[in-house]
């Protein structure tokens, strides 16, 4: 793999920022701390720096065409939760897929939709689809 593919693992509130730009899309250091403050004490000073970090990281992109940069997801939310779902994968559980997926159910409680959607993509991972 790659160094480009292979970001960093987020911080706790390095993927707060992130679920904030994937549902935004492209947002000033503004946006992102309206939205966090609604869900947490925050300063606007932390969001920029934490940002700013990012940035560096690789795990955002900027753009300072405007006056006010604009901060977008380098990676969509999916390739992200996979890299991290991996990575617990091989530091918690060994590598056992069947071990995350008991621990993850039995943790927390399916809906009989989620159970559905589980069963739908086991039945394409084993015809080798996904």
């Amino acid at each position: 793999m790659s160094a480009k593919s292979q970001l960093p693992r987020p911080t706790d509130a390095e993927l707060e920022i992130l679920t904030v730009l994937w549902s935004l899309g492209p947002s000033t250091v503004r946006d992102v701390h309206e939205t966090v403050v609604r869900r947490k004490p925050a300063q606007y000073t932390t969001v920029l720096k934490t940002l700013q970090i990012m940035a560096e990281k690789g795990l955002v992109q900027r753009n300072e065409k405007q006056r006010a940069h604009i901060y977008s997801a380098a990676r969509p939310r999916e390739w992200t939760q996979q890299q991290l779902a991996g990575d617990l994968l091989q530091r918690a559980f060994g590598g056992s897929a069947a071990s995350l997926m008991l621990g993850a159910l039995s943790a927390h409680r399916a809906s009989r939709e989620e159970l559905a959607e589980l069963r739908k993509f086991l039945e394409e991972y084993e015809k080798g689809k996904p």
